[in-house]
């Protein structure tokens, strides 16, 4: 290639970089300027669904669109109170009255990140992506620190019946304890099946759980 065309290609890229920012800063100027039924609109007009994403994951509760209108601020203490409230009185405990799976298999759905994009097709396995977030085994090197390190979880706090209900409930949703956090709600918008989180509990409160050794 000679260099008129590789200096032509790379100006074209330019020209397209340019494009792609001014496109993003036109939408970033509309999302902070429109109102919330506009935003909404022009979001759901940008998707399609496809796979396993699907539109209504762009439908918001009442306590996100709390979450949603103190972006970057605090969230005023009576409307916190009144989320963590209402969350945790919907939390749907295991009616077998069996809180802990297997461990094994909640190894493995913490360290998978597939589902719910696009290219997973309908029906495909979904996993937690917990490490994407926290540490859990001490083996692992590669975790992320959004979330605190889970390691020793079940050694440290035990499996008293309040700290299993605890967990069970803050994975459920995680908003019934610290309202408008990062962390997804697995039970509260069916994430995760009801087994997924009883193998997600027993990694982290086995004893026989790496998390635990």
């Amino acid at each position: 290639m000679n260099y008129s065309m590789t200096r032509g290609a790379g100006l074209i890229g330019l020209f397209a970089l340019a494009g792609c920012v001014t496109q993003v800063g036109a939408a970033d100027d509309m999302t902070a300027k429109s109102d919330p039924a506009t935003v909404a609109a022009f979001m759901r007009d940008s998707f399609k669904e496809q796979g396993q994403a699907k539109l209504d994951r762009l439908e918001q509760s009442e306590s996100q669109k709390i979450c949603t209108a103190a972006a970057g601020k605090p969230v005023p203490a009576d409307l916190k109170a009144k989320i963590e409230k209402e969350a945790l009185a919907a939390v749907k405990y295991p009616e077998d009255g069996k809180y802990l799976g297997s461990w094994e298999k909640g190894m493995e759905l913490a360290a998978g990140g597939r589902g719910f994009q696009f290219s997973d097709k309908a029906g495909s396995e979904v996993f937690g992506n917990c490490y994407a977030c926290h540490q859990l085994d001490k083996a692992e090197v590669s975790y992320g620190n959004l979330g605190p390190s889970l390691y020793n979880y079940g050694k440290i706090r035990g499996n008293s019946e309040a700290m299993v209900k605890y967990t069970w409930a803050r994975i459920w949703d995680s908003h019934a304890f610290n309202a408008c956090n990062a962390m997804p709600r697995f039970g509260a918008r069916n994430l995760l099946s009801n087994e997924q989180i009883k193998d997600a509990m027993a990694m982290l409160l086995d004893p026989e759980s790496p998390v635990n050794k």
